[in-house]
């Protein structure tokens, strides 16, 4: 399969070919069951399957569009949505979407809220209103999404790394995480932290401050923050996240999402 998705990226003349459609089609539904995945844990790392994320860009220009009815909606569009939740074992709440190729598994809850195709969201995982898991984010277990949370996707425009939110996240409320930005087992963002590439997300607990870029490390109490930078006009504060805890041992995990926050008396 890897072959054949790798042959039409170069050669678009091939998505033609029933083969090609065929093959495209079959990642797609493997992705839906979770049997295969964009990005997968190897050990402590994150090994990317560049191919499986070019097969679901490439299953766009094969797909044709179509009027969708769901009771009184209708939608247009050239994805089918995601159904039979009772079997797969997820609660969806009204006004929640997810798009055929994104795998939910068993106890993910959805509030009214969005995930795209070739998102992976793992058991126990809360998608809080309105947050938004973007096209091949990976979600981990018992993760908490909170209202408003914007995880970004690779598709638009084409990023190397999805989004990863490893097992035991708390993502507070209107935080977005974007461009491949790796967050660690059992970390907790505050309200409103934005997290690209580019930010510097500096660990303020020590002496001396110590800066990551991409990477939020496992366990860190994270809130919005920024810092002084010299432009031509003059000297302005650009915004950064700030590493000001680390959540306790001794809270137990169920409670210590919203509590390893107001133990540092910041917004959830």
């Amino acid at each position: 399969m890897q072959k054949i998705i790798e042959e039409a990226w170069e050669n678009r003349e091939l998505l033609k070919q029933e083969n090609t459609k065929n093959t495209i089609r079959e990642i797609i539904e493997l992705l839906d069951k979770g049997k295969l995945r964009v990005a997968e844990p190897i050990g402590n790392n994150w090994q990317v399957n560049e191919w499986i994320k070019k097969a679901v860009i490439l299953y766009f220009p094969i797909q044709q569009m179509q009027t969708i009815e769901v009771g009184i909606f209708e939608y247009y569009d050239k994805m089918k949505l995601k159904n039979n939740y009772e079997a797969l074992g997820v609660r969806v709440v009204p006004n929640a979407l997810a798009r055929y190729g994104a795998y939910l598994a068993k106890g993910v809850i959805m509030m009214p809220s969005y995930v795209n195709i070739g998102a992976y969201v793992d058991s126990g995982t809360m998608v809080d209103t309105w947050a938004t898991v973007g096209s091949c984010a990976q979600i981990g277990k018992d993760v908490h999404l909170s209202g408003g949370v914007g995880i970004g996707g690779v598709l638009e425009p084409v990023q190397a790394a999805p989004v990863i939110i490893e097992d035991g996240c708390f993502i507070g409320s209107r935080s977005i995480v974007v461009e491949g930005v790796r967050v660690q087992k059992e970390a907790v963002l505050g309200a409103n932290v934005v997290l690209t590439k580019s930010t510097r997300i500096i660990d303020i607990t020590g002496s001396q401050p110590i800066e990551h870029k991409g990477i939020v490390p496992p366990r860190s109490v994270v809130i919005p923050g920024s810092y002084t930078k010299q432009f031509p006009a003059g000297n302005y504060q650009v915004p950064c996240a700030l590493i000001i805890g680390q959540r306790k041992a001794s809270t137990d995990l169920k409670t210590s999402l919203n509590n390893a926050l107001r133990e540092y008396n910041v917004a959830v």
